[in-house]
């Protein structure tokens, strides 16, 4: 055992408390698979990451994402929460204005010259999702048919089973301890909110496989609609959207399509600093 620095903070916030809480262990180096899982097990966070230096010359540093119960290729909040600790704490990148991360799918590129930190959205695989799957989901959370617009299943890593419904008020209705993981995989809910309204979508991510019914703010899944609105010429302008309404948070995902890229931004707020013996 030995000290390291370490961080908390919440993401996709204006507001300390009101985001999606990260562990950040800023020196990994000598820890094994099994003390980062344990130790993501203790915090029992969402997600807590551990930051190595980079194996790829062009990367700025390495990072391994957990959840309480597994390690994850790529996620959202994770990238922007160890993007700004690792800044926190001393971290200089190679090209001004601009971090590369490496992790489980690549070089990740994140865009630190805008008005909010903004990660690069990794491609999505875009697939039909399975009509068996979409009733087990129906059944399980009583949506009304009538109310689905459209549904895919999403791949940027993680795997989604997206549904669009009509109206941000359908997906806030949905009752979230209604869904479970593994059973139901990680459900991501999408609808638009009235025209003039702060936010112009409500999103929703349910069964997560950190134990939780409810992921607060999720990166990785607004990323992935992005791309699949992208793919289909819906999503042509920047759009806000609010995620944790539901759990009394106040997440707030920027994303901005950029020619062929899409930026997934969102503030972080640094809440603790600190050394961790581990």
């Amino acid at each position: 055992m030995r000290q390291r620095r370490f961080v908390q903070c919440d993401v996709f916030t204006a507001t300390a408390t009101k985001g999606n809480g990260l562990a950040v262990v800023i020196d990994g180096e000598g820890l094994t698979e099994s003390q980062m899982q344990d130790f993501a097990a203790w915090t029992n966070l969402a997600e807590t990451t551990f930051l190595f230096p980079p194996t790829d010359r062009s990367a700025d540093y390495k990072v391994k994402i957990y959840t309480p119960t597994r390690e994850m290729l790529f996620a959202g909040h994770p990238t922007l929460g160890s993007c700004a600790s690792w800044l926190q704490s001393g971290g200089v990148p190679q090209e001004e204005g601009l971090v590369r991360q490496e992790c489980g799918v690549g070089i990740v590129e994140i865009d630190i010259g805008g008005s909010v930190p903004a990660f690069i959205a990794p491609p999505t695989k875009v697939d039909p999702l399975p009509e068996e799957d979409l009733q087990a989901i129906v059944t399980a959370l009583e949506i009304d048919s009538d109310r689905i617009v459209r549904t895919a299943l999403l791949n940027n890593g993680p795997v989604w089973q997206a549904l669009e419904l009509k109206a941000a008020e359908d997906v806030l209705a949905v009752d979230s301890s209604k869904a479970r993981w593994p059973e139901h995989n990680s459900i991501g809910l999408i609808a638009p909110h009235p025209e003039g309204a702060e936010c112009q979508y409500e999103v929703r991510m349910l069964a997560p496989s950190s134990g939780m019914g409810e992921d607060p703010i999720t990166g990785s899944l607004n990323a992935a609609l992005a791309c699949w609105m992208h793919g289909e010429g819906r999503l042509t302008s920047e759009v806000v959207v609010a995620q944790g309404t539901r759990i009394n948070r106040q997440g707030r995902v920027f994303i901005c399509p950029d020619g062929d890229r899409i930026l997934i931004g969102g503030q972080t707020q640094i809440l603790i600093e600190g050394v961790l013996t581990l």
